[in-house]
């Protein structure tokens, strides 16, 4: 039963929000926020107990669900153990996290940089493949390549290797160049299948190296699945095609696993599914699902050797902060245990992939349905000959409909990105696709 007091909870949160928080990505005066005071695995609720299903994972982060109690439990241990300590200390449990992080990546990589987030993690990698470099004597290797649709942060290089709009306002480091990668459904290449995309892509890139130059490049920097862009998934030979050309002209891969990473996709790494394998790899998000913020970067044996002699220019009061390491600990240990992985492949090849195509086959809003794992995106369309985008003003009907049916949606541009936790259920799925269903139906073309 909801009482006085819960409704003013959320009336006071409210308030204070609108008096005095300042949102990201946002224009400030029309904001109108859910309030959300708890949440348990897939679910959150407002003080008054009004429940969403959250398809949303936040910011496509909670891959381990809200709350998991073995994570709570392990931050509890130790903030009463130790809450805080410089990173220029050996400590115990910054250890274990990296130890069970490289037991994860590829042969070779063997040494972790701890930063505060995605966004830093970014950055360290973009200075260690410009200071390896010039470690080698490769003078003047210091752009950085990305594609148009990406996201890598938002912090000074990461903004700008970042291709969408929000790099705009924003571009301020120096030496970063943009290419498209491939995306066959809106394809810059006029590709007519995958296999045509992929080529045709690499062969665009190659041509930028070229042009800029390889000498001057540093790195090719890639989500190794675009996600915040519309989970774009490469095709056939394309991450692979990648590595190839970096190999061929002396330059560094990065690959920002900070979304698609630890279960997004069914794999631990999204790239593992992709028959690649990178210098460097930037994570964050699904490694300890947010619960206290951390990120980094995963180094290959031989730019790490880079720093053995020669100082490493960088460095974060928080780096390897005890309580993110516990809880880093904590969720790979229970995403280990508890199979929440392979939960996750299973969901998106048994019961989202195909509820989203049945969805797609009812509703001729949607253009496009791609995905694997628990990370999938509907493209909706007002003419699916045209693939005319639906409007924003379309969109915003849309998210707000779902809402007030009970489910927390991801959306971007003309898209609803269906991205709930790891550990999401066949009859939250069912749950969701009921509310998908009902929702779209309202949309008129």
């Amino acid at each position: 039963m909801t009482t006085d007091i819960q409704t003013d909870l959320d009336a006071r949160a409210k308030e204070l929000d609108r008096a005095h928080v300042f949102h990201s990505w946002s224009a400030q005066a029309g904001l109108d926020l859910p309030v959300i005071a708890g949440g348990s695995g897939t679910t959150v609720w407002d003080h008054a107990g009004n429940r969403m299903l959250d398809f949303s994972s936040q910011l496509v982060n909670v891959n381990i669900g809200h709350q998991h109690p073995a994570v709570i439990a392990a931050i509890q241990e130790q903030a009463a153990r130790l809450a805080t300590i410089g990173p220029a200390t050996a400590n115990l449990q910054r250890g274990e996290a990296a130890a069970r992080i490289v037991a994860r990546a590829p042969e070779g990589m063997n040494r972790v940089f701890f930063t505060n987030g995605g966004a830093d993690a970014i950055e360290n990698a973009i200075r260690m493949a410009r200071v390896h470099a010039a470690a080698k004597g490769e003078v003047g290797r210091e752009k950085v390549l990305s594609t148009y649709r990406s996201y890598h942060g938002n912090t000074g290089a990461a903004i700008v290797a970042t291709g969408d709009w929000r790099r705009m306002p924003n571009e301020y480091a120096r030496g970063h160049v943009h290419f498209f990668g491939p995306y066959l459904y809106r394809s810059e290449f006029w590709a007519t299948t995958p296999e045509e995309e992929s080529a045709r892509a690499l062969h665009h890139l190659e041509r930028v190296i070229q042009a800029e130059g390889p000498a001057t490049i540093a790195a090719l920097l890639l989500e190794s699945v675009p996600g915040t862009a519309g989970v774009l998934l490469p095709p056939p030979g394309y991450l692979s095609g990648v590595r190839a050309l970096a190999d061929r002209y002396g330059i560094v891969l990065i690959l920002d696993e900070v979304m698609a990473g630890f279960g997004r996709t069914g794999r631990w790494f999204a790239f593992d599914g992709y028959d690649v394998t990178p210098d460097l790899i930037a994570f964050a998000k699904g490694v300890n699902s947010g619960y206290v913020p951390v990120g980094g970067v995963i180094i290959s044996d031989e730019i790490a050797a880079t720093f053995d002699e020669r100082v490493f220019p960088g460095g974060l009061t928080y780096s390897g902060h005890p309580l993110a390491a516990a809880s880093i600990v904590a969720a790979l240990d229970a995403m280990e245990a508890e199979g929440i992985v392979d939960n996750a492949r299973r969901m998106g090849a048994e019961a989202i992939g195909p509820g989203l195509v049945a969805l797609a086959e009812k509703h001729e809003v949607i253009g496009e349905v791609r995905g694997e794992g628990v990370f999938w995106a509907l493209e909706l369309v007002s003419d699916r000959e045209t693939r005319e985008p639906l409007p924003a003003a379309a969109m915003g009907a849309l998210k707000k409909d779902l809402m007030s049916r009970g489910l927390l949606p991801f959306t971007a541009d003309n898209r609803i990105h269906v991205v709930p936790p790891c550990v999401v259920t066949a009859d939250e799925v069912a749950e969701a696709l009921e509310i998908y269903d009902a929702a779209l139906a309202t949309v008129r073309l």
